[in-house]
């Protein structure tokens, strides 16, 4: 039967392709079972492979299980709920805008595993209607009742008592209702129908002349900018934006009645296309084309469950045609009701509240680095490898382009830039250094999805201190962590490197963990120099074969297949074979087939994936030896760790790549061996650690994810709890 509960979703559930028994009989859709005698690992067939929007869905259910977990603190339990939103606003923006416009576009083209653009959207539904439910209840059943007794109360505008409305409404008058524009939703001549904006919370308005006459219906966009929980002054008492606003709009419509008013909001396809070969300037291609991404297709229309239907007809008519020429997907599958609140993605706000009881313990990263020393002193003597946020992101990588930028021995910094937040420490530091007649060069990627305003904005700013940027590689990403310090030292120069799995942004740092290697080694300088020299020097990626790192598009793919072939002949060899590797997602067709062939040959591998996992795991014949886990928690895994055997001569990389299409195709990474023993033994310690967490999912072939019981009398902490107590102790 169809999901039932706080949330439906409107429309087809799914395709005959699909398992129509299973998605009747349950709304956890599952992947089929692999039909046996098609187990070769050496020609994959469609069966071997998990698909990407499932496995991201499946992902995201991992999400909202620690939002359901009674042991994770209540305002983390709401985090974690907003966090579901955002993940899936981006989802819908990008991953079913690009498939819906493979729907229009009559693009027949597979997946891996085997389906179509639209047999992936329809599996998307019946895997998404659950999920959203299960958001919901437990927003409202669990959470919202848990709060209450705590004192922190969310309350409609009825449960207000006389001085309270008075209290919403002064703010009304004051904060809300200058600032607020009502549209008519009709096609009246001299009244368009309003262009509504993507991702903003908006009301729709049944209007009527108390004498009579036809019904009109009206557009009010809920303002940005206040909060979505308006506190009253009597406590930890809220009540939401959208009540104020929608019992306080008699004003706006004198002699007329307002009869309804119902909560919506739309998402529009927010991927970009720029001609990146044609265009002249690559900066001012990308502003133009993130200027028109609010004009994108909707692919999603979020609605209030009472909204009347002529109402909800309305809007999909409309949004359905306000593009001229174009071919339109948009259907009553893409209508989603919610009894509660529209758009859960703002319990952030809650989440924020000073309460700190209810949250998790607070954890100040440690400095692993003698403040007191020089960190070029440091760093002539050893490698150090930091781990954030464990680690302190301050006093390590960001100190190590601060420094250097002060230090009047520096002679030239080089840096990639992919991510840095709206405030950076790290680009005030190159302004100055630049200032200071430094050589300053930095590599601003245009391109990172959603951030690219931001990054212009940075360019500009790079650019009038006299630093020179480049803003981008044709048709790739440079999706790389690093940073090139060169410094006089006596009558030599000695280079000194940073290498990276996350960006320079001191914000993330906080709660992403990344790893990042800190160096004066001469070859890695050497490499570094030369990686800069060709981005900085050329329109292309990177060509040469480099020493100590692996770079893509070019060799990277190559090296790591090279490895595991590696690891293949040691385990045929009898020396054994085995493979640790700790991404973010998993999902290139190549890398894959070859860890199926490794396993065949006896490899162990164990693999730690946060995220997307197209490999099916534990399949006799094909993937026995292979287990996938993944972690979530307080901090978001963010960091790439690679373990080969090598036959006893164990070999450790770090970097930026996951193993996908994309960063091994289309992105410019860096991966580089960490040749420090100290280090290495100390990210053998981070596998082993992660490996052993007891609160980790285990993947089942299936592409379903698991926990498993706890053994009694055992130390149930996870891996970021235990790696917390130890840096904490140290600091």
């Amino acid at each position: 039967e169809p999901p039932t509960g706080e949330f439906r979703a409107v429309g087809p559930d799914v395709t005959s392709r699909l398992q129509p028994e299973d998605a009747q009989a349950s709304p956890e859709l599952k992947q089929p079972d692999l039909p046996k005698g098609s187990l070769d690992a050496a020609q994959p067939v469609p069966d071997h492979f998990i698909n990407v929007e499932l496995s991201w869905l499946e992902f995201n259910a991992r999400v909202v299980a620690l939002a359901e977990d009674p042991g994770t603190p209540l305002l983390a339990r709401l985090q974690f709920l907003s966090i579901f939103s955002s993940n899936l606003d981006e989802f819908f923006m990008v991953r079913i805008g690009g498939l819906k416009h493979a729907v229009a576009e009559g693009i027949s083209d597979t997946s891996p595993d085997g389906l179509t653009p639209q047999e992936q959207l329809d599996a998307v539904s019946v895997r998404l209607a659950p999920l959203i439910e299960r958001q919901q209840r437990c927003f409202h059943k669990v959470c919202l009742p848990d709060l209450e007794r705590r004192g922190i109360r969310l309350l409609r505008w009825r449960d207000l008592d006389e001085g309270q409305q008075e209290e919403m409404r002064k703010y009304f008058d004051e904060q809300i209702f200058p600032v607020l524009t009502p549209q008519a939703l009709t096609h009246a001549p001299g009244h368009p129908f309003p262009h509504l904006a993507n991702l903003s919370l908006s009301l729709a308005l049944m209007v009527k002349d108390p004498k009579g006459g036809p019904t009109h219906f009206a557009h009010i966009r809920v303002p940005g900018g206040l909060p979505r929980f308006v506190q009253l002054s009597s406590g930890q008492e809220f009540v939401t934006i959208e009540e104020v606003i929608g019992a306080n709009l008699q004003p706006l419509y004198p002699g007329r009645l307002v009869e309804e008013v119902h909560p919506f909001r739309i998402t529009r396809s927010g991927d970009i296309q720029v001609d990146e070969e044609g265009a002249t300037n690559l900066m001012r291609a990308i502003e133009d084309e993130v200027q028109r991404r609010p004009f994108g297709s909707v692919v999603r229309i979020e609605i209030d469950h009472a909204m009347p239907q002529v109402m909800r007809e309305l809007l999909e008519r409309e949004l359905s045609i306000e593009e001229a020429g174009a071919i339109s997907t948009l259907s009553s599958a893409d209508i989603f009701e919610s009894e509660g609140l529209v758009d859960l993605g703002s319990l952030g706000e809650l989440a924020s509240l000073p309460v700190p009881e209810l949250d998790y313990p607070k954890f100040k990263g440690r400095e692993p680095i003698d403040p007191s020393r020089s960190i070029f002193d440091v760093l002539r003597e050893r490698d150090v490898l930091v781990h954030h946020p464990y680690d302190s992101f301050a006093s390590t990588v960001q100190r190590f382009i601060v420094e250097g930028a002060d230090d009047p021995d520096v002679t030239t910094i080089k840096l990639t830039l992919y991510r840095s937040g709206s405030q950076s420490a790290i680009v005030d530091a190159l302004t100055r250094a630049a200032k200071a007649g430094k050589d300053v060069s930095v590599f601003v990627e245009l391109k990172a999805r959603f951030d690219e305003e931001r990054n212009i904005h940075w360019a500009r700013k790079l650019e009038q201190a006299g630093i020179h940027v480049v803003t981008g590689l044709v048709r790739l990403k440079t999706h790389a962590k690093t940073a090139l310090i060169v410094r006089r030292e006596g009558k030599s120069v000695r280079r000194y490197v940073h290498i990276g799995t996350g960006n320079y942004n001191a914000a993330t740092a906080n709660f992403y963990t990344d790893l990042g290697l800190l160096s004066s080694r001469k070859e890695l300088g050497a490499d570094l120099n030369d990686l800069f020299n060709e981005l900085t020097g050329s329109s292309g990626p990177p060509q040469r074969e480099f020493q100590q790192l692996l770079v893509a598009p070019t060799t990277m793919l190559k090296r790591f297949k090279k490895m595991i072939k590696r690891e293949i002949e040691h385990a045929q060899a009898g020396r054994g074979g085995r493979i640790r590797v700790k991404l973010n997602g998993l999902a290139d067709k190549k890398i894959i087939g070859s860890l199926y062939k490794a396993s065949q040959a006896g490899v162990e591998i164990d693999l730690i994936i946060r995220g997307i996992c197209s490999l099916r795991p534990g399949v006799p014949g094909l993937s026995e030896r292979i287990r996938v886990i993944s972690i979530l928690g307080r901090f978001l895994e963010h960091a790439r760790i690679y373990h080969f055997g090598n036959g006893g001569d164990d070999e450790y990389f770090i970097g930026s790549a996951d193993w996908r299409p994309r960063n091994l195709r289309r992105r410019v990474e860096v991966v580089t061996q960490v040749q420090d023993p100290e280090a290495c033994q100390r990210l053998d310690e981070i596998l082993e650690a992660e490996l052993d967490d007891p609160t980790a999912w285990q993947m089942r072939p299936d592409g379903s994810h698991e926990r498993q019981p706890s053994a009694t009398g055992v130390d149930t902490r996870s891996a970021q709890e235990r790696l917390i107590e130890r840096y904490q102790a140290a600091v």
